[in-house]
């Protein structure tokens, strides 16, 4: 049998004003005379940001939920060109060790999605510095609470450019110029617009970085269906991993949006996948991305309860038979 542990991403439908992503525009940050005074209100909605996710861990406990994407919007405008000088990690220290000794009590895996603008293959090397600037804030964020940030950090392989090849070289060229501790925290998704799972494997197999296979993403876009020949091949880049692999699942808003999220998760669909991986991994981790978010979890649990297959472990995990 396979154990299946269920996530959710950043937000919760059920805790009231808990965002942990509040923002402070560029905008108003120059409209405030005093800079000081302004740098002093971005660390206040930062240390409100931390300590709403700390409250949605809570809820992750309660709710026996242990896998949680945080938010890559926790420091308002921490890498922004004017603000190099603002060391945004000492305000948020005690809060952050405070965040990992929960999460490390509770045994729950967090991690990160970076935005799109986040591009390794780029051409443009402002763009890589930029991206480089923001993987680093993943890293100090993970190494302020303690957590190993290796296979942390979900990101796309980057832009087409209208070359799929020479943008898959090109992301093997800027790979040599990043630190190997930023290295050790990415893992790759295949998309679903640009590079399929095949394209993503090529990279993964090549620069040993574990994949994370989107089951919708495949099916909006791929080369063969026939995802399940590759599988073993997605299982082997997780081998140097101390975490289980980890893919995500979410379904078509409709048919004619079909690349876009629905509120909710389908289970027929979800177990057409879990039917053809099962018993090929002891652990797999499942990433809701729904719009719904923690609701979508609920729900699906709900709808995994009546089934026949499955054997409930607790409020977000089950095993397969």
């Amino acid at each position: 049998m396979t154990i299946v542990r269920l996530g959710y991403v950043a937000m919760s439908m059920e805790l009231k004003n808990a965002s942990p992503s509040k923002t402070m525009t560029y905008t108003a940050f120059q409209k405030l005379a005093d800079r000081e005074a302004a740098i002093r209100k971005l660390e206040r909605i930062a240390l409100s940001n931390l300590e709403n996710t700390h409250r949605l861990l809570k809820h992750n406990a309660f709710s026996e939920i242990h896998f949680y994407r945080l938010t890559s919007r926790l420091i308002p405008l921490a890498n922004h060109e004017v603000l190099l000088d603002w060391d945004y990690m000492k305000p948020l220290k005690e809060k952050l060790q405070e965040i990992g000794e929960f999460a490390n009590e509770h045994k729950m895996r967090l991690d990160f999605h970076p935005d799109h603008f986040v591009v390794l293959n780029s051409s443009d090397s402002g763009v890589l510095k930029n991206s480089l600037k923001t993987l680093k804030m993943h890293y100090l964020l993970l190494k302020g609470m303690k957590i190993n940030p290796s296979h942390r950090c979900v990101l796309h392989v980057g832009g087409n450019y209208n070359d799929t090849e020479q943008s898959l070289e090109r992301f093997i060229e800027n790979w040599m110029d990043i630190p190997r501790g930023i290295q050790k925290m990415i893992i790759l998704e295949n998309d679903d617009t640009s590079f399929t799972l095949d394209d993503t494997l090529y990279l993964c197999e090549k620069l040993g970085i574990p994949l994370v296979f989107d089951y919708h993403h495949h099916l909006a876009h791929h080369h063969n269906d026939n995802w399940e020949g590759n599988w073993e091949r997605v299982v082997a880049t997780w081998k140097d991993s101390t975490l289980p692999i980890k893919m995500h699942i979410s379904s078509p808003k409709s048919e004619s949006e079909f690349r876009h999220h629905s509120d909710y998760v389908d289970v027929n669909m979800f177990f057409t996948f879990l039917n053809e991986i099962k018993g090929t991994v002891q652990e797999i981790h499942c990433m809701i991305e729904a719009k719904k978010k923690d609701a979508a979890l609920f729900t699906l649990m709900e709808d995994i309860r009546k089934r026949e297959d499955v054997e409930i472990i607790d409020g977000s995990s089950f095993y397969i038979k």
